[in-house]
C-alpha cells in the first residue's frame, strides 16, 4: 500500500478505536495488579462472561446457548439493557473468583506467586465452561446492535459509527474511574491500599470489601470491552485471549499504573493498525510482542512504573 496521508488518517483512527477497547481491559489488569501486586490472568475471562451475557440478553438464552434450558428467556431488546447485563454480570463473577480462588490463598500465604498460578486455572476453567455450555463455534451480535453509518472525512478517510462509539466509551468509563478514584471514599481506600495494603487495613479499611470493589469495577471494564470486541470481531469462548494485548499495553504503560495501561493502550492500537496498513496485517502480532520485548529490555518498569508507593 502507497504511503499516503490520508491511509496513515485512517489507520490512526483505527488505531485509537482498537486502542480504547484495550484500555479498557488493561486499566483492569493495572487495577488490580495495583493491589494485590499479581497479574490477574483470568481477567480475559471476565471479557467473554460480558460477551456470552450480552448476546444472550440480546438473542435469548435458549437461542445463545443453541439448546434447550429450564427457563426459556426472550430476547431483552436494546443493546443498552443487554450492556448493563453484561456489566453486572462480569462483575459478579470478578467479585465470586476472588472469594472463591483468591481469597482463601490470600489468607494462607503472601506469595503472590500463587495467586497467579490460580488466575491461570480460573481462565482455563470459565473457558472451557463456555465451550461445555454453547460450544466452540463463533457468533456475531444481532444485525443493528450497532450504527452502521459510516462518516466521510473527505480524501477516502471514513469512521464508522461503532468505532466512535468504542472510543466515547472508553473516554466515559476511563473517565468515570478517574472520578471514582479521585473523588470518592472508596477511590481513596483503593489508592491507600495501592500503596499498601496492609497499612490500609490497619487504619480502618474494610480490606475485604475494597477487594471485591477493585474486582468488580474491574469486571465492568472488561465487560465493556468484551462487548466492543464482539462487535469488532465475533464471539467465542476463546475471545479472552485478545486479553493478552491488553496485558502487554499494561506492561509497556507500567503495570499498576492507570495512565500508564492506557497510553500503552493506545500505543499498542496504533502500532497494530499502522503495521496492518503499510506493511502486512500478518505482522501486527510480531510488531505487538516485540515491542514487549524491546521494553522489558530498556525499561522493564515500563513508561509509567513507578514504586508501590506511587502506583495510583
Amino acid at each position: 500500500m502507497d504511503f499516503n496521508f490520508s491511509t496513515l488518517f485512517q489507520q490512526v483512527i483505527n488505531g485509537l478505536s482498537l486502542g480504547s477497547v484495550y484500555a479498557l481491559i488493561a486499566v483492569g489488569y493495572s487495577l488490580v495488579y495495583s493491589i494485590l501486586s499479581f497479574s490477574n490472568f483470568a481477567h480475559g475471562g471476565f471479557l467473554v462472561v460480558g460477551g456470552y451475557i450480552c448476546y444472550g440478553l440480546l438473542t435469548g438464552f435458549d437461542v445463545a446457548f443453541g439448546r434447550e434450558v429450564l427457563l426459556s428467556v426472550p430476547s431483552m431488546g436494546g443493546i443498552w439493557l443487554a450492556g448493563l447485563g453484561a456489566m453486572a454480570g462480569a462483575g459478579a463473577v470478578a467479585v465470586l473468583t476472588e472469594r472463591l480462588a483468591y481469597k482463601p490463598i490470600r489468607e494462607h500465604t503472601s506469595m503472590t506467586l500463587y495467586l497467579l498460578i490460580a488466575s491461570m486455572g480460573v481462565s482455563i476453567v470459565i473457558e472451557n465452561i463456555f465451550v461445555i455450555l454453547v460450544g466452540g463455534r463463533f457468533r456475531a451480535l444481532p444485525q443493528g446492535t450497532f450504527p452502521a453509518a459510516t462518516f466521510d472525512l473527505g480524501g477516502g478517510v471514513t469512521v464508522n459509527a461503532s468505532d466512535l462509539l468504542s472510543l466515547g466509551f472508553a473516554v466515559f468509563f476511563l473517565g468515570g474511574l478517574q472520578f471514582f478514584l479521585m473523588r470518592t471514599r472508596w477511590g481513596l481506600a483503593i489508592r491507600a491500599a495501592a500503596c499498601d495494603l496492609r497499612t490500609a487495613g490497619l487504619m480502618g479499611v474494610n480490606v475485604s470489601r475494597l477487594i471485591g470493589i477493585v474486582f468488580f469495577v474491574a469486571g465492568i471494564l472488561a465487560a465493556v470491552g468484551g462487548v466492543f470486541l464482539s462487535a469488532r470481531y465475533t464471539l467465542y469462548p476463546q475471545l479472552g485471549g485478545i486479553t493478552t494485548k491488553a496485558f502487554v499495553a499494561a506492561v509497556i504503560g507500567g503495570l499498576g499504573s492507570l495512565p500508564g495501561a492506557v497510553v500503552g493502550s493506545l500505543l499498542l492500537g496504533l502500532a497494530e493498525m499502522l503495521t496492518a496498513g503499510f506493511v502486512s496485517s500478518q505482522m501486527r502480532d510480531l510488531v505487538v510482542f516485540s515491542m514487549l520485548v524491546i521494553m522489558l529490555l530498556i525499561k522493564p518498569a515500563g513508561f509509567f512504573g513507578k514504586q508501590i508507593s506511587d502506583k495510583i
